[in-house]
């Protein structure tokens, strides 16, 4: 997924927040779902998608007007969660990294994880 970085995204030198690259990825996560016809929370069922999990690499900064592009990859997966690589690339050059732990929740309870979902980040 490609996203613009816009002043919202930056400091006065306009420069990316670091907690921005984790909104990035998020967003990107989020588009698959929505992609899909599915919703990150379901308000009607109680269930959903929450991270459990995450550990970040900064590696290059960002600035204003970039176009940035997250890419996502499944890591691992068990019954009830998975962990998602999500790399930020600005020109083909890595700048960020993140493994992100999500679990799927239903009544607040960690619950069995549909296998289709976990495929679709691998797509």
């Amino acid at each position: 997924m490609k996203i613009r970085v816009y002043y919202e995204d930056t400091d006065i030198g306009g420069i990316v927040y670091h907690t921005r690259y984790i909104n990035f990825c998020e967003r990107a996560r989020s588009e698959v779902l929505f992609k899909n016809g599915l919703l990150p929370f379901d308000k009607d069922t109680n269930s959903g998608y929450v991270v459990r999990d995450l550990k970040c690499k900064f590696l290059k900064m960002a600035t204003l007007g970039d176009i940035l592009e997250v890419k996502s990859r499944v890591l691992s997966k068990s019954r009830v969660s998975f962990t998602l690589e999500q790399n930020i690339y600005k020109e083909n050059d890595l700048i960020f990294n993140m493994q992100v732990t999500i679990v799927y929740i239903r009544n607040s309870k960690p619950s069995k994880i549909d296998e289709r979902l976990v495929e679709l980040f691998n797509e």
